[in-house]
């Protein structure tokens, strides 16, 4: 059976991996900039490798980020739907709960268009 308090965990948890793939996502972005600016300085290869390897590092944890979001997502969904069939359909976690679905489907969609 669904609870309130399992409710409040699982939107804290789509709220947290949103937050979590927005940074990976910023980390990619600056990391590829500072790739790019050792490049065009003529950096020691070396380095310029190992630069590379920080960048595919962050690369690969967005993917991961994203499968984590989308079970939890599915996880955040079933609860809400056990507790809407019940009788507290009012309470303000259930809100906050559905608030979090739509934020998170956005960030589906905006990724993948």
């Amino acid at each position: 059976m669904a609870t309130l308090k399992s409710l409040k965990i699982k939107t804290s948890t789509c709220k947290r991996l949103v937050k979590e793939l927005h940074s990976y996502e910023k980390e990619v972005e600056r990391e590829a900039a500072k790739t790019a600016d050792m490049k065009e300085k003529g950096a020691d290869p070396h380095d310029l490798k190992q630069q590379e390897n920080v960048l595919a590092e962050s690369r690969m944890m967005i993917p991961d980020c994203r499968k984590r979001l989308d079970a939890s997502l599915t996880d955040l969904k079933t609860i809400l739907d056990e507790l809407e069939d019940s009788d507290e359909k009012t309470a303000p976690e259930i809100d906050d709960a559905r608030n979090t679905v739509v934020e998170v489907e956005k960030v589906f969609e905006t990724t993948k268009a």
